[in-house]
């Protein structure tokens, strides 16, 4: 994880990242949209319905994925530096996005 992120910008709602996690990121939302346009043509081609729900469920895996990871950094970059500068405002966004993240 180290090296992933620039430093973080949070108070303008902004994080920089290097070159080469945004190209990881992409990559990944990349493997993901091919697979839902998988799933599109599965629907057409009246696929088994346990097929497409196994797709599904494998595209949910690779979103949690990359959230957990968007969260990790978040949690080491903006949100540490934010609560050592007495922001612990910062905590409770953290939650809100944590409950919508299960």
């Amino acid at each position: 994880m180290r090296g992933l992120f620039m430093d973080c910008c949070c108070e303008q709602k902004k994080t920089l990242r290097t070159e080469d996690t945004k190209k990881d990121l992409n990559n990944r939302i990349s493997r993901i949209a091919g697979q839902m346009n998988g799933i599109k043509k599965m629907i057409e081609e009246d696929r088994y319905c346990g097929d497409i729900i196994i797709q599904l469920c494998a595209i949910d895996k690779s979103i949690k994925s990359i959230a957990n990871e968007l969260l990790q950094r978040h949690l080491h970059t903006c949100v540490a530096r934010d609560v050592k500068n007495g922001n612990e405002e910062v905590l409770d966004e953290v939650m809100e996005m944590v409950k919508r993240f299960q």
